[in-house]
């Protein structure tokens, strides 16, 4: 995130007008620090989806005996700076927090820890893969994540080995004829490189396969499956191309474990487009773009909306010709609402990737990580906002702007059935 001051507004509290100071605080999600009379005190940070309704169970007097908190005689100065999404709360209390009390802190009151991930260890001389929520700089590139849970990432690299031969122990191997083996080299679910079954080559090209499915999401493996099953039927081999394409299911059931963004950590990028607090300057509607880049966020970027009208949704008018943003010709006010929707989306991201710093550290990259976790594994329902990733190598500009032009919008209101008048 950028280096500017957190908090935006600030007053002073006085309980006995504390009517009209809570009358200036926003009726909408914003994050929050309560201030002490000492000069040394530490704030009391929190966030909230409305902040004039919250500060008014904690700053209004008490009505009979309670006891819920009440902060009326030790609040000194209320500060404040509005979000415009529960995503952007979530980031602005984590940078606050970790100003006021350090790093370890706040990484322990908003309890965030490093996500599960899957690691393929390519330094050994035989790799394997197993789930871990230790990160290290240099082994990046293998490492694959970030999933819900540590169960979510246990039943994948559990679809992954079974479609593999690749070993499931975790001693170091000392391959010789003598060894014992283990059960999965009896069930033919192990090449036994420890029994010298198979030559070095051998396992590393199918470490190289674990490797690619891995990084395409199973990807590779269907693909190559699937050129396999149409070889069959074109030579008229039918039961092979079936037993080819019950394999394919299989693969596909294994890859739908890991969610899109299950990416290697360092190749993962991102851009999300949130709702932003209005502004009385603002003469069309705003969306706020962040991007995650190198491990770390950055943003937000404000882009103007002016040219774009979000019609009828299909629900409502029955086709999906209506279903689509209109794209108006935009009409130019200043440097931010010159030229296109797509332009204008585009020339952000783009200046977010330029602007950004990746993490300083494992630490802080485990943090940032788990806080687009937190987000992105919500319910769809209960996730505000859309998240884009980069599809062949370029940005998906004109989903990310109709996405944009629905958060805009709001929800569909359905349009209520007439009752039929009576004869």
């Amino acid at each position: 995130m950028a280096a500017e001051p957190i908090f935006e507004h600030e007053i002073a509290f006085d309980p006995a007008q504390a009517a009209d100071a809570l009358r200036q605080l926003p009726a909408g999600p914003a994050v929050v620090a309560l201030f002490g009379h000492g000069a040394t005190d530490r704030p009391h940070l929190m966030k909230s989806a409305n902040v004039r309704r919250r500060l008014q169970r904690l700053l209004e007097p008490a009505e009979g005996q309670t006891k819920r908190l009440n902060l009326r005689d030790r609040i000194a100065r209320i500060a404040w700076r509005e979000a415009g999404s529960e995503f952007e709360s979530l980031l602005l209390l984590y940078r606050a927090m970790h100003l006021a009390f350090g790093a370890d802190e706040a990484r322990k009151r908003m309890r965030l820890s490093s996500p599960f991930t899957i690691r393929f260890a390519a330094e050994n001389a035989y790799p394997r893969i197993y789930v871990t929520n230790h990160l290290r700089r240099r082994s990046l590139q293998t490492t694959f994540g970030p999933f819900a849970s540590r169960l979510a990432a246990e039943r994948y690299c559990e679809a992954v080995e079974e479609l593999f031969q690749i070993r499931r122990c975790y001693f170091e191997l000392h391959p010789s004829p003598d060894d014992p083996g283990c059960i999965y080299g009896e069930m033919k679910k192990c090449m036994a490189p420890c029994q010298k079954r198979c030559s070095d080559a051998e396992y590393s090209a199918e470490c190289e396969q674990v490797l690619a499915f891995l990084r395409t999401r199973g990807g590779s493996r269907i693909a190559a499956l699937e050129a396999e099953r149409d070889e069959a039927s074109a030579a008229m081999e039918f039961e092979q191309a079936a037993a080819v394409h019950g394999r394919i299911a299989k693969v596909k059931a294994a890859a739908a474990f890991a969610d899109e963004l299950v990416q290697p950590l360092s190749e993962l990028k991102a851009v999300l487009v949130m709702p932003c607090p209005s502004r009385a300057e603002d003469e069309a509607p705003h969306v706020a773009v962040w991007s995650f880049s190198d491990g770390c966020f950055c943003g937000p970027e404000r882009v103007s909306l002016l040219g774009v009208r979000l019609a009828k949704e299909q629900a409502e008018v029955g086709s999906s010709l209506f279903a689509q943003p209109m794209m108006l010709a935009a009409t130019p006010v200043d440097g931010s609402s010159s030229g296109s929707a797509e332009e204008r989306m585009l020339a952000a991201v783009s200046r977010l990737f330029d602007g950004g710093s990746g993490a300083r550290d494992m630490v802080e990259l485990g943090d940032q990580l788990s806080l687009l976790k937190r987000w992105y594994y919500r319910p769809e329902k209960q996730r505000v906002g859309a998240i884009f990733f980069p599809v062949r190598g370029e940005w998906p500009v004109r989903r990310m702007v109709r996405a944009a032009a629905k958060l805009v919008a709001g929800p569909v209101e359905v349009v209520a059935k007439l009752d039929e008048v009576p004869e």
